[in-house]
Order: structure tokens, then sequence, then C-alpha cells
């Protein structure tokens, strides 16, 4: 059955999910006269044009495109043309991650647990000095523990396993629930916080380096203790124009690398960068986070530290990624090994539905889930 659709809003679901004429005819070869309107697809064409476009297929038959907004504040400073408009993998992963935090809050709720203290305690008109001590305080986060671990790999691990004893779901994967064909892509966000008292709630874009999203956790992390959400893109080098989102940029720096350790430890007479990797390596952060802190020890002049920055940051990008690794783990990673524990027990304990939990863990087998359970020790 033939199915007589706006070609505006086939065009409008094309456009929203990045895809061209050419790349979406492969599987639609009549898209371009659709999209004419001198032809019209089948229903179970429109079906799967949805699929592949990422679209509720509702939304096809309306009268006219929807206009979609992001759901949390956008502290983004990337000034890039194409991300005026969200992409549908952001707003999922937005989406997605509130009915976790929702889930979560009820949860935490029954089982009487307390608002968290931290969650909005300070203001953007506090000392960054302070605010960024009270939270490594909170944290237990040890600028010598750090010293010793041999990869960033694992400093990403450890900080998101002290911000996960504190409370806070920290979830991070570089695509879209567990399909690998739809990355993230950094270039659009490295993060996002939802604020609560009893679930606040972290994203961090798995594409980025690990030093990057290091950095995007302790940023992030700000924002928790601001006690506001937000969607971020955490560049260095420049101070963003919004006053929230360069406190939160100064929080994470003197979080992650306090001046006053940094100036003790720069030797001046060595070579700069030889000197930068030196202290990335002593502090397990990113050498762009290295230059900033230099800059802000007054070490370099801010031409010097624009032409390192960008010099640098063309060095970062021409190294491929890796990928890869034990699903499980990554699994962990992905949904907040807090947040899964309970989903999991939750599950089995017969009080959330098994179709719920494959919605917000993007599994569909219960032999998949009985396997994470028991990675994780919930379940035997």
């Amino acid at each position: 059955m033939k199915v007589e659709i706006k070609p505006e809003m086939l065009r409008w679901a094309r456009v929203r999910s990045g895809l061209s004429l050419d790349s979406i005819a492969g599987h639609f070869p009549n898209i371009e006269a659709w999209e004419l309107g001198v032809k019209f697809p089948m229903l179970k064409q429109i079906e799967a044009f949805a699929r592949i476009t990422h679209v509720p297929v509702g939304y096809l038959f309306l009268p006219t495109p929807p206009v979609e907004q992001l759901p949390i504040p956008d502290f983004r400073t990337m000034p890039q043309a194409r991300f005026q408009q969200p992409s549908p993998d952001l707003l999922e992963m937005i989406y997605v991650c509130q009915q976790r935090q929702e889930w979560y809050r009820d949860y935490a709720r029954t089982a009487g647990e307390k608002p968290l203290p931290f969650v909005g305690s300070a203001n953007d008109a506090n000392s960054v000095e302070t605010t960024a001590a009270a939270m490594r305080h909170a944290l237990k986060f040890d600028i010598e523990e750090r010293r010793q671990l041999p990869t960033w790999t694992e400093a990403l691990s450890r900080f998101i396993e002290q911000a996960d004893d504190l409370g806070i779901l920290v979830m991070c994967s570089g695509i879209v629930m567990n399909n690998t064909h739809r990355p993230l892509d950094p270039e659009e966000f490295r993060g996002f916080a939802l604020t609560d008292d009893l679930a606040p709630l972290i994203f961090i874009n798995g594409r980025d380096t690990k030093a990057t999203q290091i950095f995007t956790l302790a940023h992030e992390l700000a924002h928790i203790w601001l006690g506001q959400s937000a969607l971020s893109d955490t560049q260095l080098s420049q101070l963003p124009d919004n006053r929230i989102e360069r406190w939160c940029n100064q929080v994470a720096a003197e979080l992650l690398v306090p001046l006053a350790v940094l100036r003790a430890e720069y030797q001046p007479d060595e070579e700069l960068a030889s000197e930068v990797s030196r202290l990335a390596r002593r502090f397990k952060v990113s050498s762009l986070v290295i230059l900033r802190r230099i800059y802000d020890a007054g070490k370099l002049t801010q031409q010097q530290f624009w032409q390192e920055y960008q010099d640098e940051l063309q060095r970062l990008c021409a190294i491929p990624r890796g990928s890869g690794g034990n699903f499980h783990l990554t699994e962990a990673a992905r949904v907040s090994k807090r947040f899964a524990r309970a989903l999991v027990a939750s599950t089995f304990n017969g009080i959330t539905l098994f179709r719920d939990a494959f919605h917000m863990l993007g599994i569909s087998k219960t032999e998949t889930l009985s396997t994470f359970g028991k990675s994780l020790g919930v379940i035997d």
C-alpha cells in the first residue's frame, strides 16, 4: 500500500540524519522522486526509511517538520554551522540518559537514599581554587596517586570510579546505545551533565581521546557542583563567552592540575614540547590542558599559547584512535556501573520489567542481561 506522505517530511528526515541523496539511494532508489512528490513510498518503505534516518515513524506523518530543541542548556562554543541543529544521535543519547536518570532517581528514593550534599553546593562566584579543593576532597582525588598510574586509560577509569563511589552516574560511550554504525561526533559535543540531588548523571563522548575525556569529566563534575544541567564542548584554546563555562573550565583545570603544583614542577629551561609531554604524563591529562596551565601560570604569552595549542592539536588529530575491548567491560562503562548494578538486580528481582531494562541498556536478550549481571557480580 502506497502512502501519500508530504515530500518535505522525507527531505527533513534525510537532512536531519546527515544523509545525502546519493548515500541513501542505495536503500531507496526512488528517494529523489519521493522528495519531489512525483512518486510515493509503500508503508514498509516508510518504516525502513524511519529506521535508517533514526526518526520516529510517526513524525513522518506530521504536516510540517517539528522544531527539535535540546532539552538541556547548550553551553557549547563550537561555531560550525553544521551543528546549529542537534543531530539525532545527540538527541537520542540525552533522552536515553534522562530515562536512565529518572529510573535511578525512583530507585534511590525507594531505597531510602539521601540527597547528595555536593550537588548545587557551589556557584560561579566561588573561588576556583576553593571549589576545586572541595571537589578533590569529596572525590578522594589524589594527585600523587595519579602519578603512579601507568596510562591515561587507567587514570580515566580511576576517576570514573571515584565519581561513582560518590554517587554520580558516569556514562561513557562513543556510539548510540550499542549501535556501532552510529558513532558520536566529538566535534558536535564532548559531554553533558544532568543534575539531580539523588541521581546526578554525566555523559562523556567516548570517541574523544582518553586524556580529553578526563578533562570532560572534570568539567561536567563542576556543573554537578553548580547544580546545573548543561551540554558542553570543553574547549581550552579560548575563554568561553559564557561565564559558567569559563568557570567550569577553570575549576576542571585546577582540579586536575593545581596551579601551585604546576608552578613548582614546571622547568622553564627545558624544551617546551618535552616539558609538556612530561607534565601530561605526570598529571595524566591532555597535553592541551598542560599548555593551558603553563599559559595560566604566566609562562607563555597569548600568541605563544595559541600557536603551540594549534600545533599540538594538529599533531593529536593525526594520531589514530583505538577501538574494541571486552563487551561487558565496555557496556558497564557505557551505562555506569552504579546504574547497571541497580538495574540488573531490580530486573532479576522482579521489580523492573525486562523490556524496560533492555531498552535502557540497548540489549535484546535475557541471556545477554544475565551474562552482564554476572560480570558485574550482581547475580550468580
